[in-house]
Order: structure tokens, then C-alpha cells, then sequence
């Protein structure tokens, strides 16, 4: 979720580079697989085609509520914030957190709502909600149900430029400065949570042989930062990166933005 609304609380993985050269694992229509599931371009493309058109409705109604009904927001104005990158990470991440709290038994409650989230991102009814809801629930259990991680200066390293990224953390630190603000009593708990389902997530990525269509660039787990006396905050850190993968029979990669499935078991149209 690349639009960066204050929402809840800590976030995730490290990078891992795969290749979609494996057989059978390369077809243009295909955005990426997950073991024997797959998610479609046409499904991503949907669920992002709805998110726009709920957010450009609720946009213009509540301009119009603002300036009088004569007034006509710009196009920015009406422009959904999210990406197909954005519901292509909510897919893979969801349908990968549900494998490793059934194969953990993680218990997942709802904490998030999908009509409230939806409000919240000014998308609301949307299938994007939905899985928002939903991924950011699993989010929450697994980084209450894994034990905690150490983290190495290179996870350290990576959540610190996610956070920079995400305009959450200024940039310039050194190598001790992020060990010493990373170690602060308010941020290390997030920061062990996020490193031990990195871990999760990276086993899984190679147990379940996830690859990628290159038109999105990489996949990234969107994750909650509790920022200290300032609230929660959303960020994205990647943990499959396809900038050293080889990568065959695809697709062309496309310049336009993207963003999230749910139970999605054998093929995901």
C-alpha cells in the first residue's frame, strides 16, 4: 500500500531474489505464483480498477461537499494513491501469511475491519479493502505468535531504508545510529517482529517457489510502524526483488503504478 495513510502499528522481510525461469512459471497473463495458486494480470488489474473507481466516487463527493457542487476536483484530485504493485503485494503477502499461521497455528482475530479500513483509505465496498483487512489482521497475529528475532545490520539496514522511503525515518543515519534508534525500548519489539516474519516469509518464498511476472517490479509486505508520539504509520519493504533474477518469456514491464487475495487455493483468476 503505497499510499502512506496513518493507519496501525509495526511491519517486515528481507530481499530475496528468484527466477522466473522455472518451467511452466513464465506466462505473459500470469502477475505471479504461489506454489500451485496463481494470481492473474486480469485479476490485479480488477482489483485495482475498483479501488479507483470507489476512490475517484468518494473524492468527488466530498469535493463537492467542500466547494459547492459546480466544482470540478483536478484529475490528481480523483486519483487513486494505490498501485497494481500495491494489490499484487496484498495478494502474495495474505496468501502467504495464511500458510505459515496454519502450518504454525497462529491464531488470527479481527482487529481490522474492512468497512471501516475501507473509510479509512477512501476506498470503501472495495474487494482492496477487503484484503487490506485481511492481510493487516494476519500482519498483527503473526508478529504477536513469532518468537522474536536479532536482527543482523543488513535487516537492520533495510527496514531503516523502507522507513527513510516512506518519509517515517529521516535519512543520513549511519550503521550506529540505526543500531542505537533501533534498540530504543518503544522500537525494538516492532523491529524484532518484523525480522521474525521476515524469516517466515522468506522460507515460505522458497518452499512455495514464488515467482513473478517482471512487469511489477518486485513484492513487498505492506507493514505498520508505531511512530512514537506521532501514531501508526504504513510502509512497504521488500522481500523479493527481481533486479538479479533471470527472467524469461514475459511480458514487458509496464511504467504505469500498481497495488492486493484472499483465500486463494489452486488458481486465482
Amino acid at each position: 500500500m503505497r499510499a502512506r495513510r496513518v493507519i496501525v502499528a509495526a511491519s517486515v522481510a528481507a530481499l530475496a531474489a528468484l527466477s522466473l525461469a522455472a518451467c511452466g512459471r513464465s506466462a505473459p497473463s500470469v502477475a505471479a505464483y504461489v506454489g500451485d495458486t496463481t494470481y492473474s494480470v486480469d485479476r490485479v488489474d480488477t482489483i485495482f480498477a475498483e479501488a479507483q473507481a470507489s476512490y475517484e466516487k468518494n473524492a468527488r463527493v466530498a469535493f463537492e461537499q467542500q466547494n459547492g457542487p459546480s466544482a470540478s476536483p483536478s484529475p490528481d484530485e480523483l486519483r487513486f494513491k494505490g498501485t497494481r504493485q500495491d494489490m499484487l503485494n496484498l495478494l502474495v503477502a495474505l496468501d502467504l501469511a495464511k500458510r505459515v499461521v496454519a502450518e504454525k497455528k497462529i491464531p488470527v482475530q479481527e482487529r481490522f475491519k474492512a468497512a471501516e479500513l475501507g473509510q479509512n483509505l477512501q476506498v470503501p465496498g472495495s474487494e482492496y479493502a477487503k484484503l487490506a483487512a485481511d492481510w493487516f489482521n494476519h500482519f498483527a497475529a503473526l508478529q504477536a505468535g513469532l518468537p522474536p528475532a536479532e536482527l543482523t545490520d543488513d535487516e537492520r539496514a533495510a527496514i531503516y531504508d523502507a522507513l527513510v522511503k516512506a518519509g517515517i525515518a529521516s535519512a543520513g543515519w549511519p550503521v550506529e545510529q540505526q543500531r542505537q534508534q533501533f534498540a530504543a525500548p518503544e522500537i525494538a519489539p516492532q523491529v524484532s517482529a518484523v525480522v521474525a516474519l521476515s524469516s517466515a516469509f522468506k522460507e515460505e518464498v522458497k518452499r512455495e517457489d514464488v515467482t513473478v511476472n517482471p512487469r511489477y517490479s518486485s513484492l513487498e509486505i505492506p507493514a505498520l510502524f508505531q511512530v512514537p508520539n506521532q501514531g501508526t504509520a504504513v510502509y512497504d519493504l521488500p522481500y523479493l526483488d527481481l533486479a538479479s533474477s533471470t527472467v524469461t518469456e514475459v511480458s514487458t514491464p509496464e511504467a504505469s503504478p500498481s497495488s492486493p487475495n484472499p483465500d486463494a487455493e489452486g488458481t486465482a483468476s
